[in-house]
């Protein structure tokens, strides 16, 4: 259990960041290429993006030689060019005090450019400046867009919620397993630890490319920083990519068509008959995408009544492209 400690007037200082953050999104995914977990719904994107990374983007994964990465790595503004100005203004003696400690118990010696960074080299920073723009060019750049937009409704998503609860509600229902008490905002995980604010602040950061518990940033002369998922749970189209066809690789296609047509609602009939296929079909796809939050389902009477919910009208946004009769994409003029 994370236990944040608010006064009053610590309240006042809980901020939404106002743009998403390339650096630590870029660390997020990341993380989450290194990870077995939601196979299903990531392990193509893994492999892909573990095939395309570019040889310069290696000094990365000297800097995480375990799962613990430095801690100096989180930075929070809001373009790439000032977040690596932050990384490279960090503290000499906190990039030290990181360093022995991310590689405290490694049987191997460090490797020759993190002495470098160790002793302060400007080679050795120049190296981790060009492994990250190279890792976000090839990772993020493609769904950046995508990544600001998902930013900026989640951001009016906070403030309604703001504006319509308050703080302390918003809070609370900001991730599962979250807690607002008198003495501050608790936070589920697998560990124990308290945090004092004294005036510090608080920033929220949204992540789309982060499926786990939300992730804390505690450093000194810095808002404490609260990274927590917030994205749909899949790899993130591209813009301008044909986003049905991309979901239908991962959630099928007929599940993809239940999708679609639930921007309305519908009876399990009505779908089992648009899509000419049986009740039964219709009724197992529909418990799939229930399961994973992406529809609701109520019965009304001797109908059972689905409808899409907030998360899966994210997944079929789309983003261009000519839709044809059945949802899917007019190839009739592109020349297949």
């Amino acid at each position: 259990m994370i236990r944040i400690h608010f006064t009053a007037a610590d309240f006042a200082q809980v901020r939404f960041a106002p743009r998403p953050a390339p650096l630590q999104e870029l660390n997020v995914a990341l993380m989450k290429m290194c990870r077995p977990d939601d196979e299903l719904l990531f392990g193509r994107w893994r492999r892909r993006l573990l095939r395309s990374l570019p040889p310069a983007v290696l000094p990365l994964r000297d800097l995480v030689p375990a799962e613990a990465a430095p801690a100096f790595l989180d930075v929070f503004s809001d373009t790439l060019e000032e977040g690596a100005d932050t990384v490279r203004a960090t503290r000499p003696d906190l990039v030290r005090s990181e360093m022995e400690r991310v590689y405290a118990r490694q049987a191997s010696p460090a490797p020759l450019w993190i002495r470098g960074l160790h002793r302060g080299d400007a080679e050795a920073w120049q190296l981790l400046v060009r492994a990250q723009r190279a890792a976000f060019d090839t990772a993020l750049r493609p769904v950046w867009p995508v990544v600001q937009d998902l930013h900026q409704r989640e951001f009016l998503r906070h403030a309604l919620a703001v504006a319509e609860h308050g703080m302390g509600a918003a809070l609370a229902a900001l991730v599962p397993g979250a807690r607002v008490h008198e003495s501050g905002w608790e936070l589920d995980a697998p560990y124990e630890q308290d945090i004092e604010l004294r005036g510090r602040g608080v920033l929220l950061l949204p992540t789309f490319h982060w499926t786990g518990r939300p992730l804390i940033s505690h450093l000194p002369d810095r808002p404490l920083t609260v990274t927590y998922p917030a994205g749909p749970g899949v790899p993130l189209p591209p813009a301008g990519a044909d986003t049905d066809a991309a979901l239908a690789g991962v959630l099928g296609r007929t599940r993809v068509e239940i999708l679609l047509l639930l921007a309305d609602e519908h009876t399990t009939s009505e779908l089992a008959r648009r899509l000419a296929v049986s009740n039964a079909t219709v009724s197992a796809h529909t418990a799939a995408l229930r399961g994973a939050g992406l529809i609701t389902t109520v019965r009304a009477g001797r109908a059972v009544l689905h409808r899409r919910t907030a998360l899966g009208s994210l997944l079929v946004r789309r983003r261009g492209g000519t839709r044809s009769t059945h949802g899917w994409p007019d190839v009739s003029r592109s020349g297949a």
